[in-house]
């Protein structure tokens, strides 16, 4: 395997957790900016209701694209156990 290859694989490996992390951390983040702007607007501080709305569209964003984001990762897995018998006789 050369340099090449190595980045590649490397690139590739972000990629899929970009993919994967990417609609998780925006919803959360999506979330939290929602329910901030709702709580400076009516003035209730309780850093309880900010969890619960971030746990809340995590789960949303789990049922509803957790299955083709888990495809990503079988077959990321796939291709890498698939990929190590080039990467070991390089």
């Amino acid at each position: 395997m050369n340099a090449d290859q190595a980045l590649e694989l490397m690139k590739h490996l972000l990629e899929v957790t970009m993919m994967v992390a990417g609609p998780v951390l925006g919803a959360s983040l999506l979330a939290g900016v929602i329910i901030g702007i709702i709580q400076a607007a009516t003035q209730i501080n309780e850093a309880s209701i900010s969890f619960v709305g971030k746990v809340m569209a995590v789960l949303a964003i789990g049922l509803l694209v957790g299955p083709a984001l888990a495809a990503q990762v079988v077959s990321y897995t796939k291709n890498s156990l698939t990929s190590i018998e080039h990467v070991v006789r390089g």
